[in-house]
């Protein structure tokens, strides 16, 4: 019989997932500063979650997620970025507040609501973000792309994705027109501290290096 995940575990599992994509597992110190607990509750849950099977724990290396626990995160995931799209799409939410609602729906949407859900929406391919949307068979299509600030000087692209929905972080990128689909071309790059300067629609903006790690890249 498969394990069964209660919210704060699914939560967990999603993060667990997210980290472990961009950085090859997930730290318990970056684990413990997205879910805003102190390292003791994240060591104590990272026990729980490896012994349900949810979940690979190695000393100094980090967590990664087992079969299981992959399959529950992106459940999680594909509920998420469906209520984000039913949010913007159909409510006309900000995009920028539209990650925060959907964490609090989440959880209250089974999957016979997903099908439907899914449906009336088209069956979008990605979140309003341009993160990809999990199917029901837990497939995921990731879209070829690259951090920004992985980019040279003159190298340009379009905008894919933006990884951190933080509601800060949203809120600047849409003020400055920096959304998926748009053409950015970078100008210079700092040596010192990483930070960027893009050119967006014909004016240039400034990035610091976290800001720009979380928009991804494509060619054209």
């Amino acid at each position: 019989m498969e394990a069964e995940a209660s919210t704060t575990m699914e939560e967990y599992l999603e993060n667990i997932y997210k980290l472990q994509e961009r950085n090859g597992s997930a730290r318990t110190k970056e684990l413990a500063t997205r879910m805003q607990v102190s390292l003791g509750t994240i060591t104590n849950t990272v026990e729980m979650l490896e012994s349900r099977g949810f979940i690979r724990h190695e000393p100094y290396k980090g967590v990664k997620l087992t079969e299981e626990g992959r399959r529950v995160a992106l459940n999680v995931i594909r509920r998420h970025r469906l209520a984000e799209r039913l949010i913007t799409d159909f409510l006309h939410v900000g995009w920028d507040k539209a990650h925060e609602a959907a964490c609090k729906l989440e959880h209250g949407l089974d999957n016979d609501i997903i099908k439907q859900l899914e449906k009336a929406l088209g069956h979008p391919k990605t979140c309003p973000h341009g993160n990809p949307i999990p199917t029901k068979c837990g497939g995921i299509i990731e879209e070829e792309s690259r951090p920004l600030i992985e980019l040279n000087p003159q190298e340009q692209g379009t905008v894919a994705k933006i990884v951190d929905e933080k509601y800060d972080l949203l809120k600047h990128l849409h003020s400055i027109g920096l959304v998926p689909g748009v053409s950015v071309k970078v100008k210079e790059v700092s040596a010192i501290d990483g930070s960027v300067i893009v050119e967006v629609e014909g004016v240039e903006q400034s990035l610091s290096y976290d800001i720009a790690s979380a928009i991804w890249i494509k060619k054209g």
